[in-house]
């Protein structure tokens, strides 16, 4: 059974469903996201929400905040209510006005920290994507620019750590690697 039809699957028998693509720095979690919003958005309305629109800047990123913020939107989501969330603006190194995204069948949350403990009891599924750590280092760069490689370093040591204590991939349904 391919990925997509066994999360069709498991989406399909109970709405709404979320789905959470977790793992590392350049893994291919937007990628996979993406893909997967077009597969399964012909059987079911698909809501994408990427973790980098809900970090409050590099150094707050994946902490309490981020956890509430995600707890409100899985509450919603599983509310049959529009989600209603700001989007972080990385040039301006604020939050916008907030948005409001139509209620849907599906909700997958992407990127690092999407599939924290705080929120796994409202997980359809969490997938976990891994890739080696100098790989990603150098896909991100290469994607976003070398100007960002001191702060990805520092990245990469937040990304570890709060998987260490979050246990995210052992927690996941899905593994994949790429």
């Amino acid at each position: 059974m391919q990925l997509t039809d066994a999360l069709l699957d498991l989406c399909s028998a109970k709405t709404p469903s979320i789905i959470a693509i977790d793992g590392p720095a350049g893994a291919g979690k937007t990628t996979l996201a993406n893909n997967l919003a077009l597969a399964l958005s012909t059987s079911l309305r698909v809501n994408v929400i990427h973790m980098d629109d809900l970090y409050n800047g590099w150094e707050n990123a994946l902490g309490e905040e981020l956890s509430r913020t995600l707890l409100h939107l899985t509450g919603a989501h599983l509310a049959a209510k529009p989600l209603n969330y700001s989007k972080f603006n990385w040039a301006a190194n604020e939050f916008d006005e907030s948005i409001t995204v139509p209620a849907a069948d599906l909700l997958i949350l992407e990127g690092v920290g999407s599939g924290q403990s705080a929120i796994r009891e409202n997980l359809t599924a969490l997938l976990w994507i891994d890739i080696d750590y100098n790989q990603g280092l150098a896909r991100v760069l290469e994607r976003d620019g070398q100007s960002l490689e001191n702060q990805m370093q520092k990245w990469l040591l937040q990304q570890e750590q709060h998987f260490r204590v979050e246990g995210t991939q052992n927690a996941a349904d899905f593994i994949l690697t790429t």
